[in-house]
């Protein structure tokens, strides 16, 4: 019986490796490892599965108000000061793929919610450095109020993982409670937001 011959490594092998260990490395140098993961995650948010509007709102929890934040020019946001209003808080990171994701779905969603004074969005960055998050929002052309934690998130918000998503309503209770990849740009999710927003519309 003769013995199977050995595949013999050509010189188009060695290019074709050499080649990708080269992509590899320069993801990784220039660090945009999160980029590149992050539009890989883009694609799966088309499909719908990961879509905010199949989220639970069922189990409702008090939200903790004692917390401030920083925003891009150094002012602080006491939280307190948004109680009776809709509150949409997600943690994230440049560094961080499934946020990378996610975040032309909240940019969308913000938009059409700009003009509302009954809701508000918190980006609260957990990037080391805040200009870093400033300027990747910038080159995004996102259009998105980036803060940092002036004082310590309260133990409700700290769920380990990024990203980390909440919406509190008018009534202090957070209604949405999401860790990982969603795609919040949906109908039925800015139904809930609208409805919400009337809620904060009504006098006590």
């Amino acid at each position: 019986m003769k013995k199977p011959k050995k595949a013999k490594v050509t010189k188009r092998d060695i290019i074709e490796l050499v080649v990708i260990v080269g992509i590899f490395a320069t993801i990784y140098l220039t660090g945009s490892q999160a980029e590149v993961f992050g539009k890989v995650q883009q694609v799966f948010l088309k499909t719908g599965v990961m879509n905010a509007s199949e989220l639970s709102t069922e189990s409702y929890e008090k939200a903790d108000f004692n917390f401030k934040l920083r925003d891009t020019e150094g002012n602080i946001l006491d939280v307190k000061t948004l109680k009776g209003k809709t509150i949409f808080i997600n943690i994230w990171a440049t560094w961080c793929p499934p946020c990378v994701a996610e975040m032309p779905g909240i940019n969308a969603l913000r938009a059409k919610f700009k003009d509302d004074p009954n809701i508000h969005f918190l980006m609260i960055s957990e990037d080391r450095d805040l200009q870093i998050a400033i300027e990747w929002v910038e080159k995004k052309g996102f259009d998105l109020p980036i803060y940092q934690t002036s004082t310590p998130l309260p133990d409700i918000y700290e769920t380990g993982y990024v990203p980390s998503t909440f919406v509190i309503s008018p009534d202090g209770e957070i209604v949405v409670k999401h860790t990982g990849l969603a795609n919040y740009d949906t109908r039925k999710f800015r139904k809930l937001l609208s409805k919400l927003s009337a809620q904060s519309s009504v006098p006590n």
